[in-house]
């Protein structure tokens, strides 16, 4: 399993359609093979800006879903009307302890 922490910079004012576009992206993920949970976060010291952790049972099912055209179609939509700044994306690799 891993968690991708993604980190969104929006451009003032353009929040409310940040987190109704993440709404219909959760709804997609929730149908996505191998995504196990999303959460939206908003900062506090700059509340235009966001984090979205989310898990995956492995990273290239999270690859995949980079690579599909919805996600593609969502990033340009938020590259040219939303974000004030490039997204950032981190993978967490989870270590299970042995037993």
């Amino acid at each position: 399993m891993i968690t991708v922490g993604m980190f969104y910079d929006v451009i003032p004012l353009k929040a409310p359609l940040f987190v109704l576009k993440f709404q219909e992206v959760l709804d997609l993920l929730k149908t996505t093979p191998g995504h196990r949970s999303s959460f939206l976060y908003q900062r506090v010291d700059d509340p235009d800006s966001y984090a979205i952790l989310s898990e995956w049972e492995d990273q290239q099912v999270f690859l995949d879903f980079i690579q599909s055209d919805a996600f593609r179609q969502v990033t340009t939509w938020g590259r040219d009307q939303i974000l004030r700044a490039a997204p950032r994306h981190k993978i967490y690799p989870c270590h299970e302890e042995s037993r």
